[in-house]
């Protein structure tokens, strides 16, 4: 047992042998502190608010308790098979593909269907998943009003809901229309919820309050970012040893999967093209980027095609990737908290990790912010000449033409007055309509 885990053996939860079986062949056998308090809880029917950051194992926390639900829960009588009986919101597109794909993981051994809604791909591929049978729908906000009132599902059969990461609905703009979903779904006591933030804001926990069941509150604090785990290392180079510094260290650490920060598109682009010059394996990840090749870029760096992606601190919001083994900061962040949100991303789930920043001419003066903030002084190293490779020239820029996203916008469904607990089923088709304030293109 490593020490980012509890004492608490799955095995002893009460969990159903076919999630314990996808468990065993995971390799998981002890929880992490966030299972190992949520999930006694959710499988005794109580409601749960919980503060936790990314890396803690919250979304495996609410995974298992929603699938355990679903395998020992008999499903609705005459329930339809677009009708979902677990509903999981996130904020992001490339949260909700997270989710997707750990579900599908832990549900290997079952016959649960998991469909996912979200903006900037295939409309019409998503609506027919759904309505070819979906037990867990996972999705954005948008999207998912979309087609509820398009009347591609409905929340008739509901059982569970989750709320993923609800700082970050209100931080994006999202929170009307989570609460128009809230809205239309099974009173909170006909429902198990489940709510995860990275902070318990008074906004948070108002929220909590007005659409759960008297929540249990969570707290597990994230492991300290700047422990041991990740080791970090400062360098002080002048702005045109930044390139050769930069390649002579991928060289040196040959790094099997890292993640490569930029202040700015022009930086990550410039960066992106030396080391494409350098033969290097390496992807661009800016906003402009269509969400097609966004998903693209995330499967080569999993599948190892790429080594290293490049990224800005907005482009890489809610992007969740396990085992990176590194992180180069080629620009010091100007907001202090991106540093520690940077370099959260190695050293997850009780792995080791390298952080590697470069307090250039141009942003060396944010430094003194992020050691106050962090708590300490950032070792640093010399600018050693060896590191200093010559480098080939970059490589050319293709341009393409935009690609303008798929939008859908008219949305439908119905209400329901049934929930888990619920002794009868009311399908009611007296609802009307709302507006959605959120556009499906900003998720």
């Amino acid at each position: 047992m490593v020490t980012h885990l509890s004492s608490t053996r799955f095995r002893n939860m009460g969990l159903h042998p076919k999630l314990l079986k996808a468990l065993d062949k995971l390799g998981y056998e002890y929880a992490t502190p966030i299972q190992a308090q949520a999930i006694p809880l959710l499988l005794n029917s109580q409601d749960v608010a919980g503060q936790a950051q990314t890396g803690t194992g919250k979304t495996n926390a609410f995974l298992l308790a929603v699938l355990n639900e679903l395998l020992t829960l008999p499903a609705q009588e005459g329930r339809e098979i677009n009708e979902p009986r677990a509903f999981i919101i996130a904020p992001t597109r490339e949260l909700v593909i997270q989710i997707y794909e750990d579900a599908k993981t832990l549900a290997q051994f079952t016959d649960l269907k998991m469909c996912v809604a979200f903006g900037g791909a295939d409309y019409e591929k998503q609506r027919q998943a759904i309505e070819s049978g979906c037990d867990v729908l996972i999705g954005t906000a948008g999207r998912l009003i979309d087609y509820f009132k398009q009347r591609v599902y409905n929340f008739y059969s509901l059982d569970c809901v989750v709320l993923d990461e609800a700082d970050r609905m209100f931080d994006l703009g999202f929170i009307n229309d989570i609460r128009y979903l809230f809205r239309k779904m099974p009173k909170p006591t006909e429902r198990l919820n489940m709510l995860f933030s990275a902070t318990l804001s008074h906004r948070v926990k108002e929220l909590a309050y007005e659409h759960m069941n008297h929540p249990t509150h969570i707290h597990v604090e994230a492991e300290q970012v700047t422990a041991d785990r990740v080791r970090q290392l400062l360098y002080y180079p002048a702005n045109h040893e930044k390139l050769p510094l930069l390649v002579g260290l991928i060289q040196k650490h040959q790094p099997e999967k890292a993640m490569l920060f930029t202040n700015t598109r022009r930086q990550a682009e410039k960066v992106w093209l030396t080391l494409k010059g350098n033969d290097i394996k390496s992807g661009l990840l800016t906003g402009d980027v269509p969400q097609k090749k966004r998903i693209r870029l995330l499967d080569e760096l999993k599948s190892g095609k790429i080594d290293i992606l490049i990224a800005t601190d907005v482009a890489a919001r809610g992007l969740h990737i396990d085992g990176v083994t590194h992180v180069f900061n080629y620009d010091l962040p100007d907001d202090k908290e991106d540093y520690v949100h940077r370099i959260g991303r190695t050293a997850r789930a009780g792995a080791e990790g390298d952080a590697i920043s470069f307090a250039g001419e141009d942003n060396a003066f944010n430094l003194p912010a992020i050691e106050e903030y962090i708590g300490h002084a950032i070792e640093t190293a010399d600018v050693d000449p060896s590191l200093l490779v010559d480098i080939k020239p970059p490589a050319r820029m293709e341009r393409r033409p935009r690609q303008g996203g798929q939008r859908g916008r008219n949305q439908g469904g119905r209400p329901q007055n049934r929930g888990r607990h619920a002794q009868n089923r009311s399908k009611n088709n007296n609802q009307t309509a709302d507006q959605s304030t959120s556009p499906e293109g900003n998720e």
